[in-house]
């Protein structure tokens, strides 16, 4: 069964879907044959054979003035009764009055065609703009380019909406020149900007504060006049960048900013100087007119495009004999000898002053002195020292006679220095004659005394003990007749000579130079009060009567053995005294 049109230009938008009831019978459809039905249903596919239609031929928008660039201000639609890639359709702008400030695209999932804003609109400028837009398929079917254009066009009028603008200045950028070192208070320049709305509203100035640098200048409220509001140093800060903000008087909420460069001008402060310290020297075989050095000179100033640095001697050495200065006009100069050689000897060091300028208004100065020094060459010019010893070598001495001559000064410096320094150690010694135990002191005397009859050669009262009596002195030469020794008396109260006696020697020792040095120690046999043994001395020792028990001397140790065998194991005889 082959089932085929019966209609010619069939229209898929008039009806799309059909039903068809087919009927298949058997004996060759004769009478008696059995018959079966069934139904196909047919849908027709869509061809491009229809183009867009814009539904009216003009559409009216309405737009802020306040619109951002960018932004969807409207849409509009054509139609098209195809079906899928069919019924795609692409939006242009015709080229005309006013088209240029917009600009349209397809949304791809409504087919509608969406204006935007490619430029600012201005009401005081432009109220109203009129342009075409054309809707087109972009897939074409060529066996229906008969039918006519596939296309259609429609009229687009836009007008702007009047808003409450902020004011607008006359530039998109401010910049401005001062020199440095104007006084504080000076007007450099202004900003400008105007409230373009009908009702003309007045515009308030004020600085956008976002640093310390921003205080350096102030803007005036009214006027928008900007003034320094304090020295400036180039060479501190070249250039400040800071922000403005204008306001509408009748709606301080609407503002705008603008950027200001303000650049400071260099004012020739600073005189040049000599760009690095250089090291000159010369030879003593130069010859006149030979260029030693070449200099050149630095400004902190920022300096112009063609300044120039002139350089010439200072006044006072304008006629100096040994050297000159030649200016090589491209801001360098040469120093060149004057004379056909140069002696150390006679002169180790010149100085000369050079006088270096520059070409800037005002013209600044400066006076800068170079050493040049005298230095030993060989003929062809090659330095070959510059230090104290070239000065010799003409005379004959080498480098290796040099060096013993320092070394014997050194070596009698070290033997002067030996020398006195033994002298002061003698001078130190102390009077001691036995260090091992410095309780055992002995003082020496230059006289002799008169033997050993002799008790009154050398006054021991000076080192008697408090609790010794005056009047009883017992020679200690002979052993004493009796012995009286009392072991639990008290001590005495009155200690005033012992003090007396040793802060009459303090202070003799105090002011004489020749005295001991200050750290020896110096005892008066003298063991103070309180002293479990007491004093074993017959001088310190009381007199007694009774007979003494020495039997503990032996308990002492060795060095009280000598005492212990003397009154210990003999028996005290008054009779055997001599």
């Amino acid at each position: 069964g082959v089932i085929r049109t019966a209609l010619p230009n069939m229209d898929r938008e008039v009806k799309e879907q059909y039903q068809v009831l087919i009927q298949a019978k058997d004996m060759g459809g004769q009478l008696g044959g059995l018959a079966g039905t069934t139904t196909v249903n047919i849908t027709l596919t869509d061809v491009n054979d229809n183009p867009p239609r814009f539904p009216k031929s003009i559409f009216h928008l309405k737009v802020p003035e306040t619109s951002h660039v960018g932004s969807a201000i409207g849409r509009i639609r054509a139609v098209d009764p195809d079906f899928g890639k069919n019924a795609e359709i692409e939006y242009n702008i015709v080229p005309g009055d006013g088209g240029n400030l917009f600009d349209i695209t397809t949304d791809e999932y409504t087919q509608e065609g969406v204006i935007k804003l490619k430029k600012p609109l201005d009401f005081e400028t432009k109220k109203a703009y009129t342009f075409k837009v054309e809707a087109s398929n972009l897939h074409l079917d060529h066996r229906f380019h008969s039918v006519g254009p596939f296309k259609d066009t429609a009229t687009v009028k836009i007008n702007v909406l009047d808003m409450d603008e902020p004011p607008v200045f006359s530039k998109p950028m401010y910049t401005m020149e001062v020199y440095e070192d104007t006084p504080v208070g000076t007007i450099i320049g202004a900003v400008t900007a105007q409230d373009l709305d009908a009702g003309s509203s007045s515009v308030r100035y004020f600085m956008d504060w976002k640093n310390d640098v921003d205080s350096y200048f102030i803007v005036d409220a009214t006027e928008g006049t900007i003034a320094t509001n304090e020295l400036l140093d180039r060479e501190s800060t070249a250039q400040y960048n800071f922000s403005i903000i204008a306001s509408k008087v009748s709606n301080p909420l609407l503002t705008s900013k603008v950027n200001v460069i303000i650049n400071v001008l260099d004012v020739n402060e600073f005189p040049p100087e000599i760009s690095v310290p250089y090291e000159t020297s010369v030879c003593e075989n130069a010859k006149p007119g030979q260029v030693i050095q070449i200099i050149t000179a630095a400004d902190k100033d920022l300096s112009p495009a063609g300044q120039r640095f002139s350089f010439k001697l200072s006044s006072e050495a304008s006629n100096n004999p040994n050297f000159t200065v030649h200016d090589y006009r491209n801001n360098t100069a040469g120093i060149e000898t004057r004379r056909n050689g140069y002696s150390r000897r006679q002169q180790e060091l010149y100085f000369l002053p050079v006088v270096i300028e520059d070409s800037s208004y005002p013209v600044q100065s400066s006076t800068n002195t170079l050493t040049i020094r005298v230095c030993r060459c060989d003929s062809d010019g090659t330095i070959q020292s510059c230090n104290v010893e070239a000065i010799f070598l003409p005379v004959g001495l080498s480098t290796g006679a040099l060096i013993a001559i320092l070394l014997c000064i050194v070596i009698l410096l070290v033997i002067v220095v030996l020398y006195v320094a033994l002298r002061r150690q003698k001078k130190k010694d102390t009077l001691m004659t036995s260090k091992e135990d410095i309780r055992d002191n002995v003082i020496h005397y230059d006289d002799e005394g008169g033997g050993e009859e002799d008790t009154q050669a050398f006054d021991i009262g000076a080192l008697r003990n408090p609790k010794v009596i005056e009047d009883n002195k017992i020679r200690r030469d002979i052993k004493p007749d009796t012995l009286r020794f009392t072991r639990h008396r008290p001590p005495a109260e009155d200690n005033t000579d012992i003090r007396d006696f040793i802060n009459q020697r303090l202070q003799e020792n105090d002011v004489d130079p020749s005295a001991p040095p200050y750290d020896s120690l110096a005892t008066y046999a003298y063991e103070g009060n309180g002293s479990v043994a007491e004093s074993l001395s017959s001088i310190d020792s009381l007199t007694t009567e009774a007979d003494q028990d020495y039997d503990y001397l032996s308990d002492w140790g060795p060095r009280f053995k000598i005492l212990a065998d003397m009154f210990g194991e003999e028996s005290y005889n008054p009779d055997k005294v001599t």
